[in-house]
């Protein structure tokens, strides 16, 4: 739950050579200087994060991690990409990136460089590390954060090539339904039955914006002083996308259990007592801000949302068990996974009916 991100010496299976960095830095920015310190960021990422202190300041690197990746996972120079176009073009907050280097002689893999920026993650989102009165701004700031890159005009900022520009939804049913048939290990008869149902109920309207594929208060930094989002991260899984699917996303806590470890949910939890708003206030508040009258076909999207998520989890609930469960919660995981499935059956059964 900590606000700042913790830091600790470079792990092991994560080292790499400094020297060449630092001349590969000094060559790419010379005002870089001729010190260099590194350390690494603790954490989920499946992207390894790093601080780098030079005499020019603090920035942070982000690379492949190591040995062989999936060929359309752990994209850092798509993550490059990304911020840099929305940097360069629009008011939508990301770091500014500054290099990226593509080839995998320097440190063992692509990476890129950008600026560190001092703020707050708040992981959990019941925002209990916020006073009360910050909690309903900071869920503002997220929304209007994301109505503004929802808003973003993808050719204009040379980002129309980002993505196929349509049948997102259909395109991840295919993929997540893949994965987790690759990853399976026990039936989850609800994981079963959305992939049957969801390619059957698919959203009536197309639509293309910048989707970020894991818009939460996690991927969100927050000024150190007030409420507001000063940088949106961990593009991962960004591409061209139906931008209500990563609303259903970020609505998904009102749909989990907030007893459960690692599910940050908002179930059995008051709103009112926290001061957060619940769905529809949100639902409300992003349809103004990008002139919705509303929106049709929600339940298929929160339904979509936690079949992707469910299949994730899968996949990481696999790895732990082929790693002979190295992950200490593997088999937490894996009962948030069916958790997930049969929630999302239960949205495609009940919207169904209305």
């Amino acid at each position: 739950m900590t606000t700042r991100p913790e830091l600790v010496d470079v792990l092991p299976a994560h080292k790499f050579d400094e020297s060449r960095l630092l001349a590969w830095l000094q060559k790419s920015l010379p005002e870089f200087g001729s010190r260099m310190e590194v350390r690494q960021f603790q954490g989920g990422q499946s992207n390894p994060t790093f601080l780098l202190e030079a005499d020019s300041g603090q920035y942070v690197l982000r690379k492949k991690p190591p040995g062989k990746t999936l060929p359309s996972a752990h994209m850092v120079e798509r993550e490059y990409k990304v911020m840099r176009a929305l940097g360069e073009h629009t008011d939508v907050p990301v770091p500014n990136v500054r290099v990226l280097c593509e080839d995998a002689d320097v440190i063992g893999t692509p990476f890129y460089v950008m600026d560190y920026l001092d703020g707050r993650i708040i992981t959990h989102s019941a925002l209990r590390d916020l006073d009360r009165e910050e909690r309903l701004p900071a869920y503002h700031f997220a929304i209007d954060t994301l109505a503004a890159l929802h808003s973003v005009d993808v050719n204009a900022v040379g980002l129309g090539d980002y993505g196929r520009p349509e049948g997102y939804v259909a395109r991840q049913v295919t993929r997540w339904s893949k994965q987790y048939l690759a990853s399976k290990t026990d039936d989850l008869p609800a994981m079963d039955k959305l992939m049957a149902w969801l390619p059957e109920h698919l959203p009536a309207k197309d639509e293309t914006a910048i989707a970020h594929g894991d818009y939460r208060f996690g991927n969100l930094m927050l000024a150190p002083d007030r409420p507001e989002v000063i940088a949106i991260l961990d593009w991962e899984l960004s591409t061209l996308g139906h931008p209500l699917a990563d609303l259903a996303y970020f609505c998904l806590p009102f749909y989990l259990p907030a007893d459960m470890e690692g599910m940050r949910g908002l179930q059995g939890e008051n709103l009112e007592a926290l001061g957060l708003p619940d769905e529809q206030a949100i639902i409300h508040r992003y349809c103004k801000q990008t002139g919705r009258e509303g929106i049709e076909d929600w339940h298929v999207f929160l339904a979509f949302s936690l079949f992707r998520l469910a299949a994730i989890l899968q996949g990481v609930y696999k790895r732990a068990l082929d790693g002979n469960a190295a992950n200490a919660n593997a088999l937490e995981v894996g009962k948030r996974a069916s958790l997930l499935a049969e929630t999302g059956w239960k949205i495609a059964c009940e919207g169904a009916k209305h």
